[in-house]
């Protein structure tokens, strides 16, 4: 069970220290939104590429970012009877919730975009706008990146999760613990 907690815990860790840096995409998103809005305002200076950045930083804070939300545990939840529930019960939940719907669901999303992601690359697809920006497959890598970092993240969960209900009540402890 120690394998198994340690294995845990590196996915977390790599899927929260992906998610630091990411998260600095949304200080540059916020710059670069205050450059483009002062310059069309007050310069009346518009910029294609500036406004493909920042739907590109947007994607990259939401997909880089989506699996750290999972590993801290503040992704959207219903709470409004889980939280009065024990801690195993949780741990049921979770797991059968990785099990049955976060797995299949960012192995399916990955499968289907990585293709999109390849063709975007071979055909070296450019911005649809004469000055957009180009090499538009490195914000499509984003999706199949995001999702299997969500799955790092769910197989993270997964793994201390199933600590916490079979293994040795040292280890049960640890398993819940923040570690990230």
């Amino acid at each position: 069970m120690e394998t198994v907690l340690k294995i845990g815990d590196a996915l977390q860790r790599f899927v929260a220290r992906v998610g630091k840096i990411a998260a600095w995409a949304g200080v540059a998103l916020i710059v670069l939104t205050m450059f483009d809005v002062i310059t069309r305002r007050f310069f009346v200076l518009g910029s294609t590429k500036l406004q493909e950045l920042e739907w590109h930083l947007h994607t990259v804070l939401f997909m880089f970012c989506l699996g750290y939300a999972y590993v801290k545990d503040q992704h959207v939840r219903i709470d409004l009877v889980r939280e009065r529930l024990p801690e195993r019960t949780k741990s049921w939940i979770e797991i059968l919730g990785i099990l049955l719907a976060l797995i299949g669901y960012c192995c399916m999303l990955i499968y289907f975009s990585f293709p999109w992601m390849v063709q975007s690359f071979e055909q070296n697809e450019m911005s649809s706008s004469a000055t957009g920006l180009s090499h538009r497959f490195l914000i499509k890598a984003a999706l199949p990146a995001g999702f299997l970092l969500l799955l790092m993240a769910g197989l993270g969960v997964l793994c201390k999760r199933i600590v916490h209900l079979f293994g040795p009540p040292y280890l049960s402890a640890i398993a819940l613990a923040d570690r990230t």
